[in-house]
């Protein structure tokens, strides 16, 4: 499946969009648009999908994208109501020299940095949090300035993570189209026993050959994808769910409970059960 390119409206009065969106509107399937985008989550959580990163996000969290950066956020319940403020600016609406002027240069190195994925989680995120938010109500200079403010907060901070450190590298919009089909594929279908036959007819290709073109787009396996997609949905359901660890195991595709605890471990530095028990010590404090 192709991502889709998202188009986000700007009224008359702005050069830049900033509102909150609200499911249904905050459902987006894996895609990716011209502008930089900046997202504050306020009433969400689930697993984000960056470039070829996998990862659980939070209430709180903030991520910065690059124009370009393919990217999905899959709320933690089908049901759930989730919300988040978006903010969206193409790198010339300021102007095509702005960016040359030498008190630019770190803002610059930041746009170039989000190339990769940057994220400041809930913990580090509360002023930067209040300046997103004031930015879809304000109007004028005061939001071009808030708007810098912001990108001035994420190049001070140093709680910034890089979520992708080699990006992915596409020569063309076919490898694009390619790799994007594969993602989504597997963000829909981690719960079923897929093969790696399986993922390499998707796109006609050997399972040899799948193997190293999958590693040279991403810098991992997709065995490791996957096991990233079904641990990081296993993390949700031992936070958020009373299941017993072995039918979360299943839950989230994987076929045996050794498999499960070996790739638990090997990705969260804990057994599962630890890993639920610290998130339950952390509720009684």
């Amino acid at each position: 499946m192709k991502p889709f390119i998202q188009k986000l409206p700007l009224s008359e009065n702005t050069s830049f969009l900033a509102r909150t969106y609200r499911t249904p509107d905050f459902e987006t399937n894996w895609h990716h648009h011209k502008e930089y985008e900046l997202i504050l989550f306020t009433n969400a959580t689930g697993i984000a999908f960056v470039g070829n990163y996998v990862g659980r996000f939070e209430d709180g969290d903030i991520f910065f994208l690059a124009s370009g950066v393919p990217h999905t956020f899959q709320k933690q319940q089908k049901e759930q109501v989730s919300s988040c403020v978006v903010v969206q600016f193409r790198d010339d609406f300021w102007g095509s020299e702005f960016l040359n002027l030498a008190e630019c240069k770190s803002l610059k190195n930041l746009l170039s940095l989000s190339a990769r994925g940057l994220r400041i989680d809930s913990s580090f995120s509360g002023h930067l949090g209040a300046l997103i938010r004031e930015l879809e109500h304000t109007t004028g200079l005061k939001r071009i300035i808030t708007l810098f403010e912001c990108l001035l907060q994420i190049e001070q901070s140093e709680n910034v993570e890089i979520l992708s450190p080699y990006g992915i590298l596409l020569e063309n919009e076919k490898e694009r189209e390619r790799i994007d089909r594969i993602i989504q594929f597997t963000i829909d279908s981690f719960k079923e026993d897929i093969t790696l036959s399986v993922a390499a007819d998707l796109i006609n290709m050997s399972v040899s050959s799948f193997c190293r073109y999958f590693k040279k787009i991403t810098k991992k396996t997709y065995i490791h994808f996957l096991n990233e997609i079904r641990v990081s949905h296993a993390c949700k359901l031992l936070i958020d769910s009373d299941l017993s660890i072995i039918s979360i195991c299943y839950e989230s595709g994987f076929g045996t409970i050794a498999n499960f605890n070996k790739q638990f471990l090997k990705l969260k530095r804990v057994t599962p059960s630890a890993y639920r028990k610290r998130f339950e010590d952390k509720k009684l404090v």
